[in-house]
């Protein structure tokens, strides 16, 4: 095969070119799609980098992050300081996010300080730890002078003088809660005199900084769902599933061995279920997929540091059958109606929970038996940010209290539950859940959703 040209690597070639990457040591660009309201059946496999550039790409992003989102959250919560720390093998949510490539973990004990010099001027990024980040974070503590890193902390505070000093704890929010009783501790015992009530929560700064998308990112997005899509459409096809042979638990683990070729990270262990008609709930474990069934399947991959969360349906056909009974495809028109009501009633400033609301009504006022249970998703499989529901609690919770940002991504996660006549009423459960992007304005699939059930030919 003909070896593609190496390209530039300026932003715009980094996030627009569409090459396939195949010479190891030559800094390729990830492969770039637009957003689509339509998904593709049966997609193809984008390229998916080699180790060397994915550290490219994500360094790239993070020290764009850093440059605009840190300034952007700090200022808009009127926080002078924001102090984080973690500690080898006891990471803090917050921080992890913050290293590059290469620092794949805290090491000994790494403290990150931001401080607003001014309005207009840059924020300074330091780090307490005896390890660079990168040229991320400016090198702020010498052992050697100050053997001390809890007093090196202090000094940097005396000498800065902040109005306000923000630390992880939150009694809502695992995101901001990273700060341990040990750290915050030692870190108040070294704090200068005075400076105890100047301490606040930095769990707003927390979920802003995880939930917050950058231009880069969202371009980034369409072909990290693609992948996840493309994947799903393997596993449900014949390329996997032999109807009569093969096992739910076969395919979830078709998955695993699949990503780990790749190279991509699961973030949970994949779900394959089973309804099937005269039995009651979803079959899984070493249950055989038989013609007839409707398969659903739950996938989460992590690659560049974002995340997918994704569920489909597909429909084993019976000899003869050349599409899934009408019943079938109804539940899930029933499911894509209730993505619709719901995407429309976002809009910034509104909780999670006056969303769920709101979307409930209106589907139920329409005759629809939905279950919404929708929630960010960025830097994390289930992420920083209110949620819209949970399966088990569809009315208000305090995960929902917060408001909904612009500039968020989305796993727009539910159901709905209808009678299937072919199946003699039994009601069916249509489970969806695709990836998008709230934009202030809008809600946009990433890649699509699915509007079809999948179909896999019985082969008889």
């Amino acid at each position: 095969m003909k070896q593609p040209a190496i390209l530039s690597v300026l932003t715009v070639a980094f996030l627009f070119g569409f090459v396939i990457p195949a010479s190891v040591g030559a800094q390729m660009p990830p492969p770039v799609l637009p957003m689509s309201e339509t998904e593709e059946e049966a997609p193809e496999l984008p390229p998916v980098l080699p180790l060397r550039d994915r550290a490219a790409v994500i360094d790239r992003i993070l020290a764009e992050r850093l440059e605009t989102v840190v300034p952007q959250i700090m200022r808009e919560n009127g926080v002078a300081m924001w102090v984080l720390m973690a500690r080898e093998y006891f990471e803090e949510p917050v921080i992890a996010t913050m290293l590059d490539a290469r620092s794949m973990a805290a090491r000994r004990r790494t403290i990150l300080v931001f401080f607003d010099t001014g309005e207009g001027e840059p924020i300074e990024r330091l780090t307490v730890s005896r390890y660079g980040l990168a040229g991320l974070f400016e090198p702020a503590w010498d052992p050697e002078v100050e053997p001390d890193q809890w007093n090196a902390v202090a000094a940097i505070i005396a000498e800065r003088d902040p109005a306000t000093i923000a630390i992880n704890f939150s009694d809502i929010s695992a995101f901001g809660d990273g700060m341990t009783l040990s750290q915050y501790r030692l870190m108040m015992a070294a704090l200068p005199e005075g400076f105890e009530d100047r301490i606040i929560s930095g769990e707003t700064l927390a979920i802003r900084w995880l939930e917050t998308r950058t231009p880069s990112e969202v371009a980034l997005y369409p072909a990290i769902v693609r992948t996840a899509h493309a994947l799903i459409a393997r596993a449900f096809s014949r390329e996997v599933i032999t109807p009569g042979v093969t096992t739910a638990n076969d395919v979830r683990w078709w998955y695993r061995q699949e990503f780990a070729r790749l190279g991509l990270t699961p973030w949970f262990h994949p779900s394959v279920g089973i309804q099937r008609a005269g039995q009651e709930g979803m079959l899984s474990g070493d249950e055989i997929i038989q013609p007839g069934d409707l398969l659903w399947t739950d996938v989460g991959i992590t690659y560049l540091r974002l995340n997918t969360d994704t569920q489909h349906l597909a429909y084993v056909l019976r000899p003869g059958e050349t599409v899934a009974p009408a019943g079938l495809r109804n539940g899930l028109a029933a499911t894509n109606e209730v993505q619709d009501i719901l995407l429309a009633h976002f809009q910034p400033g509104r909780s999670g929970n006056e969303v769920l609301e709101r979307a409930r009504a209106e589907a139920i006022e329409r005759g629809l038996n939905p279950s919404i249970y929708t929630h960010p998703i960025g830097l994390h499989g289930h992420g920083a940010g209110p949620a819209i529901g949970f399966w088990d609690n569809q009315t208000g919770d305090p995960r929902g209290e917060g408001p909904i940002n612009a500039n968020t991504a989305w796993a727009i996660e539910l159901t709905t539950f209808n009678a299937v006549p072919e199946w003699g009423g039994q009601i069916v459960d249509f489970r969806s859940e695709e990836d998008a992007f709230f934009d202030g304005e809008k809600v946009r699939f990433f890649d699509g959703r699915q509007t079809e059930i999948t179909l896999i030919p019985s082969g008889e």
